[in-house]
């Protein structure tokens, strides 16, 4: 049956986790996400599962690499300095087809900059953190019960496209805590992960059938035994030097996600069926933005918002859509101008991009962002 409970946005993301089927996390506590670890040492206990914190945060990746790998779904939780110790492991995880989630409750940096205040300033480092050409499937929420739903679909997609996930989240949304209707958990969808057997000698675990995108690979240690290795590899799972190899498996994995961008990427439009003006934002921003737009109604403005709920790959496609109906684009996060650039890119001069972001570890608030659509105007 569906559950209202009063939630924080950091316990929804375990609870929906759960629901997904996680049993298995691993993780170091760090500000602003130390109430998912800790949600998790509670609740993993109840339902069978297994909580460990680890020494650091380039363990924990490689811990919930190494259950994942035997056949568990599994969860780590961190905030911008913890991340950037994860990016090795997950360029492994990415090039092993490891599927996993990774909760990034962003805070202000760099370093270990200002640990308790929101920001959205790990945008650019969820798509290029780590080394290599490598695929990325990112999703940012703006709620509470998003954040359970959409942690969901985190890890459905994972498991489709054999893949670690990063779940995008900001402070804001991580602490936020709301009144919430969880769906009833029958009523969910949850992937399975796809397995078979490679019967021979050198079994060939990483085989990809004609048709298919992603090879289904038996839990390691479940009556089979094969290699797992971050090099470039062959079907059997063993290191190769080979250009021919490595140009078919690094297109793959590329393609598995460039191919399957609609199946993807989800925005959320308000407002934007007569817009000719769009304010983009994601995450926590949303929120301020929603307000900010009911007030430039009020005024006469015709203002909508464009929210990427996938944040990567980027909505390219949706956004051109509305291109035609716009005279201009803002561009609001709590960053020093990150997605802005992937909008500029997309929208390649067909309509004026403005750009209202903060870095000092403060919100951006409806005022401010009424203020800068009212100077727009007026000019």
């Amino acid at each position: 049956m569906a559950k209202a409970v009063l939630m924080q946005g950091n316990e929804a993301a375990v609870e929906g986790a759960l629901a997904a089927g996680m049993r298995f996390f691993a993780g170091y506590p760090i500000t602003p996400s130390t109430e998912i670890a800790e949600k998790c040492a509670l609740r993993l206990p109840q339902v069978g599962g297994k909580f460990i914190q680890m020494e650091d945060e380039l363990s924990s990746m490689a811990a919930i690499l190494g259950a994942s790998a035997a056949g568990y779904k599994t969860m780590t939780a961190t905030s911008g300095p913890g991340f950037s110790l994860m990016q090795e492991n997950l360029g492994y995880g990415m090039m092993a087809e490891i599927p996993c989630v990774i909760v990034n409750v962003q805070r202000a940096g760099p370093s270990t900059g200002l640990p308790t205040s929101p920001s959205q300033g790990d945008y650019m480092q969820a798509r290029w953190g780590t080394h290599g050409d490598h695929p990325v499937i990112a999703f940012s929420p703006s709620s509470v019960l998003e954040t359970y739903t959409l942690i969901i679909r985190a890890f459905n997609l994972s498991e489709k496209y054999r893949t670690p996930v990063i779940f995008l989240m900001d402070e804001i949304v991580g602490h936020m805590r709301e009144g919430v209707v969880l769906p009833d958990p029958n009523k969910l969808k949850i992937n399975p992960r796809k397995t078979s057997f490679h019967d021979g000698a050198h079994k060939k675990c990483y085989y990809v059938p004609e048709g298919a995108f992603v090879p289904s690979m038996k839990p390691f240690g479940q009556g089979e035994r094969y290699n797992v290795t971050g090099l470039v590899h062959d079907e059997s799972g063993f290191p190769v030097n080979n250009s021919a190899i490595a140009d078919k498996l690094i297109s793959r994995l590329l393609s598995k996600i460039d191919d399957h961008v609609d199946d993807i990427v989800r925005v959320e439009e308000y407002q934007m069926e007569d817009a000719d003006t769009a304010i983009v934002c994601f995450g926590g921003t949303a929120r301020a933005a929603m307000d900010a737009i009911e007030a430039a109604r009020a005024q006469g403005m015709r203002v909508g918002m464009f929210r990427p709920i996938t944040v990567w790959p980027f909505p390219e496609k949706p956004l051109k859509a509305r291109l035609p109906q716009l005279k201009r684009i803002l561009m609001v996060e709590h960053n020093h101008g990150q997605m802005l650039l992937e909008v500029r890119r997309a929208v390649s001069g067909a309509v004026p991009v403005d750009f209202l972001g903060r870095i000092d570890g403060t919100v951006i608030s409806p005022a401010e962002i009424l203020a800068n659509l009212n100077e727009k105007e007026a000019n």
